[in-house]
């Protein structure tokens, strides 16, 4: 496969002498979706890579722009201990999509591709990581993953159904309820205009309470393929903490490289700090040693 283009637009951020690059991956069905890449030298090579994730999906350039912009913190810290980074668009969360669709399936009609399936937002972060993998100034044996919420469990989704080139990924507050397949209580419903299901309040703080409530043949077989080291980070007067601490004891009771972590801050996605109205970063001590531990983890599966 011929490398990729890499002339994107470039710009300066703000309060940094190293710039942003957008970038444009091709996805598996022909789309493409944006990332935003910065690196600790312009003229550094073999460099470890991170791609950072936040949420269900959707936006573009300006949604990057923004997360830049606001929570540039994290990729500072990154480009200091020497890795590249970047923040990541993919398309929006279907609901059950993952639950439901099955395995992607590809086959050929009339010279091209026929799929048995959309590709998901999971898929998506994997098409940005194979583009960058081609990237002559990284390394593409040395691919890590850091998600928060629903991103951290795309990486459970990614670990599970496919052999990526992922070496580590950090999954903080992962959102596992469809990874699963978590049956909700009445503190959830379904909105009666969509017939979506709203669990923005969902209350799952018990680990037993969360493991009564899901199919855990199913998540255990889930499971047994993952063999990617994954740090679980929770967060420990979050709503969803019972579903975070068993997606890691699910993990280890498996045999599997985890490790857990819970902190207690008042910001969902604590490792993104965040700029403040006054321009300047909030970011306290917890929420330093939080990502001391992340690069911790990372320097121990990715170092050179």
């Amino acid at each position: 496969m011929p490398a990729p283009s890499y002339a994107a637009i470039t710009e300066s951020v703000p309060g940094s002498a190293r710039p942003v690059s957008y970038h444009l991956a091709e996805t598996w069905d022909g789309l493409y979706v944006p990332y935003a890449l910065r690196l600790p030298s312009q003229d550094a090579a073999g460099l470890p890579f991170v791609f950072l994730a936040y949420g269900n999906g959707g936006g573009g350039l300006q949604w990057l722009r923004g997360r830049v912009a606001t929570h540039g913190y994290i990729m500072e810290r990154l480009l200091d201990a020497g890795y590249a980074c970047a923040w990541g668009r993919y398309r929006t969360e279907v609901e059950l999509g993952f639950h439901r669709g099955g395995r992607l399936v590809v086959d050929r009609r009339q010279g091209m591709d026929l799929m048995s399936r959309s590709p998901l937002e999971f898929e998506d972060e994997l098409a940005i990581l194979e583009h960058v993998a081609r990237h002559p100034q990284i390394d593409p044996d040395r691919l890590g993953h850091v998600g928060v919420s629903h991103a951290g469990e795309m990486l459970f989704k990614i670990a599970s159904q496919y052999d990526s080139p992922l070496k580590a990924g950090v999954a903080c507050e992962p959102a596992n309820h469809e990874f699963l397949d978590l049956t909700p209580d009445d503190t959830a419903f379904t909105n009666p205009d969509t017939q979506l299901r709203n669990i923005e309040e969902m209350q799952m703080r018990d680990p037993a309470f969360v493991r009564s409530r899901i199919d855990e043949p199913l998540a255990l077989e889930r499971i047994e393929p993952i063999s990617l080291p994954i740090l679980v980070m929770g967060r420990d007067d979050d709503h969803l903490q019972g579903i975070f601490r068993l997606s890691y004891d699910l993990l280890a009771s498996s045999g599997k490289d985890a490790t857990w972590v819970s902190w207690d801050h008042p910001l969902h996605g604590y490792i993104f700090p965040v700029v403040g109205a006054d321009g300047a970063v909030e970011v306290d001590d917890v929420q330093e040693r939080a990502i001391d531990g992340v690069i911790t983890f990372l320097d121990r599966h990715l170092a050179g």
